[in-house]
């Protein structure tokens, strides 16, 4: 079996504010060391379970966040960003047998995390068919395009449940509850070991009935609209092919393509 993990930071236990993410500051290397400790673990929990590969995509800013040092033996950690659109799902394909996602978190305008956001901080919000569209999504329906289902999801209480609303038989473990600019905590330890326990209960029984149920269906069309922040920058994208202005701050892209959707993003947002 061969899994795909793609991992951010921002819902990993303990980060809350926006300095802790962040390279040049003193104390972003130990959210660093626990999100290299939480996605080691899921790779440990997920080989000991019967997976036979594993590739990792460190998703958050440079990609250079977890520690190559501390993944075990049979899984590959992509380093680095390759500059394709699909971004943190970068190196997936249809040889996968099923996605997880590790350190995730609310949208861009919700109020579930401090560390809201889509992408990059210069949305106030982005919407896809008339949702909010969390990086989760995002890349569930690069996920889908692959015909890959996303079966697991870590992060705050907010995207777990949002990941529910989309696939509803998606496993989650939540390790923190925003509230305006503050989280409640959940102890790294408990989060460990709520992991350990999640990610080994996607191996028992029907494995391929569990993974199938949590395939998602791409829709026939996709809207998608981002709400800059910056009024220059929402008429400057303004100019992206294909692309409308809806109102001094709001851009709009129809495609029946997925592929037009994310390429559009990792331009029109970064």
């Amino acid at each position: 079996m061969k899994l795909f993990i793609s991992a951010d930071i921002e819902g990993c236990a303990g980060t809350t504010m926006n300095y802790e993410t962040h390279k040049n500051e003193p104390a972003y290397q130990k959210y660093a060391k626990q999100m290299t400790d939480e996605v080691a673990l899921v790779c440990r929990t997920a080989l000991e379970a019967g997976a036979d590969e594993i590739v990792v995509k460190d998703g958050h800013g440079d990609a250079t966040n977890i520690d190559f040092l501390e993944m075990p033996e049979g899984v590959t950690l992509i380093r680095g960003k390759s500059g394709h659109p699909i971004n943190m799902m970068y190196g997936l394909d249809e040889s996968y047998d099923a996605v997880l996602y590790i350190g995730y978190h609310a949208p861009a305008g919700d109020p579930g995390s401090p560390l809201s956001h889509t992408s990059t901080g210069a949305s106030n919000f982005i919407t896809l068919n008339g949702k909010r569209m969390s990086e989760f999504m995002l890349n569930s329906y690069t996920a889908a395009m692959f015909g890959v289902p996303a079966v697991f999801l870590s992060g705050d209480e907010r995207i777990c449940g949002l990941s529910r609303e989309l696939i509803p038989a998606i496993t989650t473990v939540s390790t923190k509850k925003g509230v305006g600019g503050c989280a409640w905590n959940t102890a790294p330890e408990t989060v460990m070991k709520h992991l350990q326990t999640a990610v080994a209960g996607l191996f028992q029984g029907d494995v391929s009935a569990r993974f199938s149920s949590c395939q998602v269906k791409l829709p026939e069309e996709f809207v998608y609209e981002v709400n800059f922040k910056d009024l220059k920058k929402a008429y400057q994208m303004s100019f992206y092919p294909g692309m409308e202005q809806v109102d001094e701050r709001t851009i709009r892209l129809r495609s029946k393509n997925w592929m037009d959707i994310v390429t559009a993003h990792s331009f029109v947002v970064y």
